[in-house]
């Protein structure tokens, strides 16, 4: 792996190799089960990877929500866990934090970030109420459903082309919101939902010109402007290194810049905030703290606890000061693109350019072959585990659901295999074994058939729906 260096250093040695900013203290054993074992394994998950036993995966690829590999500042901060049932010290500890590096003034925690999507989407939406956004996120979109509310897509269109270069592929095409809002009225949008590093377009990053003009154009309506934070870290090094004006900023500043435009925020910590479990909801205006603060005790628990341990939120808290280091999100995003190139010099369709958080392979172009309604991507899964042991999941027409009105399947323009990377967990080699087991089942695509669905949950199908080969 490697790094382009400070330009100082690089006067003086050129380009040079470039490791992660910490050393291993502590391991866990993996162990690689035989492929008659996977088989069987596959088989009764229901060729869902969400259902297989942890046990039985090697390389566990599902996602970076909270498998991330904590600190030993964590852990000692583990040991520092207030268990007071109210008022403990390290909600005021994780209160700080918050208010430090993403400056809202009101802060109410959660047990994680659906928690957090729940207390927003109760709080503002009515029945009948439309909800613009940055594309679908599968758990956002159903709270907002949940209460009563529609969500249209607004991004770019470039987000649907997985071969588009734009460096900004999460923006919000500002005319297509402006449409919305002249359609609907101001007075039906309780707020504009915005995500920062797209996870469905393969995590693609917003702009600071695009949300600095998109707050312009909510106050001309007077509508209020929130945000998914969730990867807002990694979003911010995208615009350091891409946005004119941003390269010498630190990803701090320009974090607390990008806040500084929106209303709120909601916040899955097990995400950047390098923890197992956690949450948080944050506002500036006060009737939406005073309406979350008492939801909170009702669906997660008091809100100065809102289903953590206190332990958690010391953890918590902590994870939040390493997240924006600029050296540990270099170390991140780096890891992520590695994969990235290998798997792109072999001609693996992937989406670019690569994103934050993972590597997204487009299932459509790997398997041609294959109609939507056969589930490409949900097979890609499937047969990447059967290969090697590899746990990754489908984005595509299984996380995108059914239409509420029509009960029809939703096709999205994008059927992607995610191939998610947590973070300080594996090695460089980890790496070079995943991309080795993508193209062997690339190798062997043309044999490849698809998969029908014979069990569906109502709600977000993709966590427990259960399949079957086609013969």
């Amino acid at each position: 792996m490697t790094h382009p260096i400070p330009q100082t250093m690089g006067q003086q040695f050129g380009r040079r190799s470039w490791a992660e900013p910490w050393k291993i203290k502590m391991v866990e054993p993996l162990r690689m089960i035989s492929r008659a074992e996977r088989d069987q394994a596959i088989a009764a998950a229901g060729y869902n990877t969400f259902l297989l036993r942890s046990d039985d995966v090697y390389i566990d690829l599902l996602t970076d929500s909270g498998t991330s590999a904590m600190s030993d500042r964590q852990w000692a901060g583990m040991m520092l866990g207030d268990e007071a049932y109210a008022g403990s010290r390290n909600f005021y500890h994780l209160e700080e934090a918050v208010r430090e590096y993403y400056g809202y003034r009101y802060v109410v925690p959660t047990h994680q970030g659906r928690g957090a999507e729940h207390l927003i989407s109760k709080a503002l939406i009515k029945p009948g109420d439309t909800i613009p956004g940055n594309m679908y996120f599968t758990t956002t979109r159903l709270h907002q459903e949940l209460a009563g509310g529609v969500f249209v897509d607004v991004i770019v269109d470039e987000a649907h082309d997985p071969a588009n270069l734009h460096p900004f592929k999460g923006n919000v095409d500002l005319d297509k919101l402006e449409r919305v809002i002249k359609r609907v009225g101001p007075e039906k949008i309780p707020y504009v939902s915005l995500a920062g590093t797209v996870n469905m377009a393969g995590g693609q990053p917003v702009s600071m010109a695009n949300v600095r003009a998109l707050r312009e154009l909510c106050d001309r309506y007077g509508i209020r402007l929130y945000l998914d934070a969730t990867r807002m870290v990694e979003n911010a090094f995208f615009i350091q290194e891409r946005e004119e004006g941003y390269a010498d900023k630190s990803i701090a500043a320009i974090l607390k810049e990008f806040c500084s435009y929106t209303d709120g925020a909601w916040m899955s910590a097990k995400k950047d905030h390098l923890v197992n479990i956690g949450g948080w909801l944050a506002v500036n205006h006060q009737d939406v703290f005073e309406t979350a603060s008492n939801l909170v005790v009702v669906y997660e628990g008091l809100h100065t606890y809102g289903g953590m341990a206190g332990r958690d939120m010391e953890a918590l808290a902590i994870g939040i000061t390493e997240a924006v280091q600029d050296d540990h999100i270099r170390s991140r995003i780096g890891q992520v693109r590695y994969l990235g190139e290998l798997l792109a010099d072999w001609d693996i369709p992937i989406v670019q350019p690569v994103g934050g958080h993972a590597i997204f392979v487009n299932a459509k172009r790997f398997y041609p072959h294959l109609p939507q309604d056969q589930f490409p991507a949900q097979t890609l899964a499937a047969e990447l585990y059967l290969d090697s042991g590899i746990r990754a999941m489908e984005r595509g027409i299984v996380s995108a659901g059914r239409d509420p009105e029509t009960g029809d399947h939703r096709y999205p323009a994008l059927e992607l295999v995610r191939l998610t990377i947590p973070r300080r967990v594996y090695t460089q080699a980890h790496m070079d074994v995943t991309a080795e087991a993508v193209k062997a089942v690339y190798e062997a695509r043309e044999q490849t058939r698809g998969l029908r669905m014979v069990y569906e949950p109502k709600y977000l199908r993709f966590f427990q729906a259960r399949f079957e080969p086609i013969e």
